[in-house]
């Protein structure tokens, strides 16, 4: 009766399982676009705090994957479980707000940096000083707090993107979904957002699951990878793992082709 809290909470068993709970598991999945199937994935999990990128050839079916997980799209069968449970479609706007998206194309409404920022947090109702603190702490971590009165038209592609980022981070998301965020940025601009990405995925945390066909660029920020070819879940594990033991000779060619660029 004496135990500390945690000790408690560590030595049960009922805890300890919640605890390696991946937030986000993906099962059976079959995803199908205009009556035709796109991508399937048979497991697929992301545990808390880290980082998954998922890889690929361009039209391998990966952005289908992740519209499916932010539930853009419905699957024609499989499960998608978060921190365990499916997600019932009366709960899914609970859902997306636990969630933030970064696309490929910022987006941007015809506002200014800081109201564009502060979208999410609007649409959210946070009390206005939460807003203003949230909003200042990001344009500032992304190196763009000069650009807060700028509209958005006004920016470069590289300045649009991290509006985008920052509009991400400010929600505070338990699992961020990043589709080629940086695949129009020239080299200069995207080595340098993925450096800054990779040290604030670290600081706060954030379970992010990252679509890309740029194995350099998955290697760079995530933890694990997942190949995708073909439609099809082909192999997971870490870099290394996926470097030096692939599962066939199909993934092999992709990561030595992507390994020359």
């Amino acid at each position: 009766d004496h135990l500390p809290d945690q000790l408690r909470h560590d030595l049960d068993p009922a805890a300890r399982s919640q605890a390696m709970k991946p937030l986000l598991e993906i099962r059976d999945l079959l995803v199908c676009r205009e009556a035709r199937p796109v991508v399937e994935v048979d497991h697929l999990a992301v545990d808390q705090g880290n980082v998954l990128a998922v890889v690929g050839p361009n039209g391998a079916g990966k952005t289908s994957l992740l519209l499916a997980v932010a539930h853009l799209i419905k699957p024609e069968r499989g499960y998608i479980l978060f921190n365990g449970e499916e997600i019932p479609a009366n709960k899914e706007l609970q859902y997306r707000r636990r969630i933030a998206l970064v696309l490929q194309e910022p987006l941007l409404v015809s506002q200014t940096v800081h109201q564009n920022a502060a979208l999410g947090l609007h649409f959210r109702g946070f009390p206005k000083e939460e807003i203003a603190r949230r909003v200042d702490h990001w344009l500032e971590r992304l190196g763009i707090a000069h650009l807060r009165d700028r509209r958005a038209d006004k920016l470069s592609g590289g300045e649009a993107q991290r509006v985008s980022l920052a509009r991400a981070f400010v929600l505070q998301p338990e699992l961020l979904l990043l589709d080629e965020p940086f695949s129009a940025l020239d080299n200069p601009t995207r080595r340098g957002l993925l450096d800054e990405l990779r040290s604030i995925l670290a600081e706060t945390a954030t379970t992010t699951l990252m679509i890309t066909h740029n194995l350099q660029e998955a290697t760079q920020v995530s933890h694990h990878l997942a190949v995708i070819i073909g439609g099809k879940l082909r192999q997971t594990g870490t870099p290394e793992d996926l470097l030096n033991s692939p599962v066939s000779d199909e993934v092999a060619a992709f990561l030595r082709t992507q390994s020359r660029d």
